[in-house]
């Protein structure tokens, strides 16, 4: 007998109707997921003016090459540059999976690029017309950068205040001592805690005590891959809430995690190691 292939398709209305009126349904599939893309960028013939620019970008991948995660961070200036070089750096850098802002003693906007442990930091001040507006505009290669690693948490409380009847029913009293208890014990370089509260009974009385109590620190993180997680830095040195959400926005896992900063949000010495090659392998055109 001859082999007849049937292409066989199975998708919501595809099927016959169910006596009980259900239907197949399948939930969507994920609309955004981050890939890294080969950035275009001028041909040799086109890169005169552009040298500057081209000294940087080796400067760059030199300092990718030697770093190490957990080292100094490392920075380079772009002020220097006029409109056409920073058209450049802005062309190779593109935009990576993690975004920063950072409203502390100074206000700024962190772009990771599309090279994993270089960020762009541009710190801002209010222009004439009381917009923001660009004061200063660096490089940083580490696997995170100064202002969250360094500045997240200068002035942050070392434990959380309460007090027992201030506390509503519920799981927020054993929750801010299990806090308390942590931060205690914690010392520099000891692994993450994490308190997951999507598997906790909670109510919403509990999740705003929690919220007052921990109070709002400097930085706010958005990683985006599949789907997102949103880091926020709370007023309490350590502590942080991380907050998964699927490709649809819905809240799927909701966590206190107390750490020098959480390791979603930061790049990986091996995804370093990669920016290093993927940057000489861009620059090789021009040597």
């Amino acid at each position: 007998m001859k082999k007849i292939d049937v292409p066989i398709v199975v998708q919501p209305g595809s099927q016959p109707g169910e006596e009980d009126g259900a239907e197949l349904d399948y939930p969507d599939l994920p609309k955004e997921v981050w890939t890294y893309a080969m950035p275009v960028v001028p041909e040799p013939e086109e890169i005169e003016g552009l040298e500057p620019a081209l000294a940087t970008l080796g400067k760059l991948q030199r300092e990718l090459t030697a770093y190490r995660v957990g080292a100094p961070v490392q920075i380079l200036e772009l002020d220097d540059l006029d409109e056409a070089n920073l058209d450049l750096v802005n062309q190779v850098f593109g935009h990576g999976e993690v975004s920063i802002r950072y409203e502390g003693l100074t206000t700024a906007r962190i772009q990771e690029s599309v090279l994993a442990g270089v960020w762009r930091v541009q710190y801002l001040e209010a222009g004439p017309d009381g917009r923001e507006q660009v004061a200063r505009d660096v490089i940083e290669v580490a696997d995170i950068p100064s202002l969250v690693s360094a500045g997240v948490f200068d002035g942050a409380a070392d434990k959380v205040s309460f007090r027992l009847e201030d506390v509503p029913p519920g799981n927020s009293a054993p929750l801010l001592t299990e806090i308390n208890d942590k931060l205690g014990e914690r010392d520099a370089g000891d692994a993450a805690h994490v308190i997951n509260l999507s598997l906790l009974p909670h109510t919403e009385e509990d999740l705003q005590f929690l919220t007052d109590k921990l109070g709002d620190g400097p930085v706010v993180i958005l990683s985006r891959g599949y789907g997102n997680c949103r880091i926020t830095a709370t007023a309490t040195r350590n502590v942080w809430w991380v907050q998964y959400f699927n490709s649809q926005d819905t809240l799927i896992l909701n966590t206190i995690e107390i750490s020098r900063v959480p390791e979603v949000a930061c790049a990986a010495q091996e995804d370093i190691d990669d920016s290093a090659e993927r940057l000489a392998e861009i620059l090789e055109v021009y040597q």
